[in-house]
């Protein structure tokens, strides 16, 4: 098979896994209603349980892109979908808020690897000058599994039971980590940067693993770094604030049905995987007109990210459902047409050698957000009786995050070929 089969091929299995993670995922925010009832959580106990995902998913966003450095991306993936298949079906085994939580910890630590290892993918198998494309490829299989989720497990649910839905996502899990160790390789056998492509961009610091490599603390801390996992957490904080409680204000601030709710919570899922595939190839178009990578990762980012912030604010204030779900499919679609960036900008400005972890690290502070925005909307609902404040404080968060990289985001200074290299 070619090298460029070879790619595109893996980018399909990306973009099946990530229809399955965000499927998985999802599956609770649709459920909810159901569980809620059975198990009886009040609006602050579904918050913390939304939340509790995310305490295991951040932590294994770094230690899984720090794992795909050291034993490469294809092994990571298959234990961590394996670990997340298995525990999204015990879910069904669950009968109070502890085993709930307990189950959801795990089965956040097993999916926290994803992105970080689609980026070292990428970053091994595709030139420069069309990474941010293939990131939004990869990864607009997200969305695509959210949009399903309200469908197939709204009906699932309905019909067969909650528990059922869980386990058949798992089932189609496992069925993945199969075809991804038959097909998957961690590298192709001829690097994808020629040294014409690197000379296209006058910013790029992205070096090849036999030239020295960065100290990890010393990128960590970079001011470019912090601005950008800020931005990714004002970004992460829309969309899990949307995962975890749209479904719930529908059938809640608009007294939706279960069935209902599902089939209109698709919309703007749908809407947000053509911001996903436009927001890389917008950037790469960019970057081959001007030249200038950080230049084209910025102006999608601080844009398309502010004018997200922008219309998920403004939803809080409109009363009609029409009004709230077209505003909401409008700040989705924006929100993910900048998601590209955030990578791309790792891939712009770290060596191939520190990709995963750095990446991993950008990712953890980024899903924070899935701690704090599902408690802290709980809380809100539960103190004001809507949901007003909550989508005011989402628009707010992802604005500050756009700022930072407008301030602290430059084209990084080449190193010295010379600098001694730190193992």
């Amino acid at each position: 098979m070619s090298t460029t089969r070879s790619r595109w091929m893996l980018i399909s299995l990306l973009f099946l896994g990530g229809v399955i993670s965000y499927l998985d995922r999802a599956a609770l925010s649709i459920t909810a209603p159901l569980i809620s009832k059975e198990l009886k959580l009040d609006p602050a106990q579904l918050g913390i349980v939304f939340s509790s995902f995310f305490v295991g998913y951040a932590l294994f966003c770094f230690v899984g892109g720090y794992c795909s450095d050291r034993f490469g991306p294809k092994r990571v993936l298959a234990v961590s979908m394996l670990v997340w298949s298995l525990f999204c079906g015990m879910t069904a085994l669950t009968v109070g808020i502890v085993s709930l939580l307990v189950v959801r910890i795990i089965f956040g630590m097993g999916e926290g690897p994803l992105c970080s290892n689609i980026n070292k993918m990428v970053s091994n198998w595709f030139p420069h000058s069309e990474q941010a494309s293939a990131i939004g490829i990869a990864n607009s299989g997200t969305s695509l599994g959210a949009a399903l989720a309200g469908p197939a497990v709204g009906f699932v649910a309905v019909s067969m039971g909650w528990r059922l839905s869980f386990v058949l996502i798992a089932i189609v899990g496992v069925l993945w980590v199969v075809m991804w160790v038959a097909l998957a390789k961690d590298k192709p056998a001829v690097p994808p940067d020629a040294p014409a492509d690197l000379a296209d961009s006058d910013e790029s610091a992205a070096v090849s693993v036999s030239q020295p490599v960065t100290p990890l603390y010393e990128l960590l801390v970079r001011p470019s770094i912090l601005a950008t996992a800020f931005a990714f957490f004002g970004y992460s904080y829309i969309l899990y604030f949307f995962l975890s409680w749209f479904p719930s204000y529908l059938t809640m601030a608009h007294h939706l049905s279960i069935q209902k709710m599902a089939v209109v919570s698709v919309i703007p899922w749908a809407v947000g995987a053509t911001g996903l595939i436009a927001g890389g190839f917008l950037s790469d178009f960019i970057f081959r007109k001007t030249g200038r990578a950080i230049f084209s990762r910025k102006v999608v980012l601080i844009t398309c990210l502010s004018a997200g912030a922008i219309c998920v604010g403004i939803t809080g204030t409109v009363k009609d459902m029409t009004s709230a779900v077209s505003l909401m499919a409008i700040g989705v679609f924006f929100m993910y047409a900048s998601y590209n960036t955030y990578f791309a900008l790792v891939l712009d400005t770290v060596e191939k050698n520190r990709v995963g972890a750095v990446g991993g690290f950008v990712h953890l502070v980024a899903n924070l957000a899935g701690i704090v925005a599902p408690t802290v909307t709980g809380f809100l609902v539960q103190w004001s009786g809507n949901f007003e404040s909550a989508f005011l404080v989402t628009g707010a968060i992802a604005v500050s995050g756009a700022m930072l990289v407008t301030i602290f985001v430059r084209s990084p200074r080449r190193r010295a070929l010379n600098q001694p290299t730190v193992a």
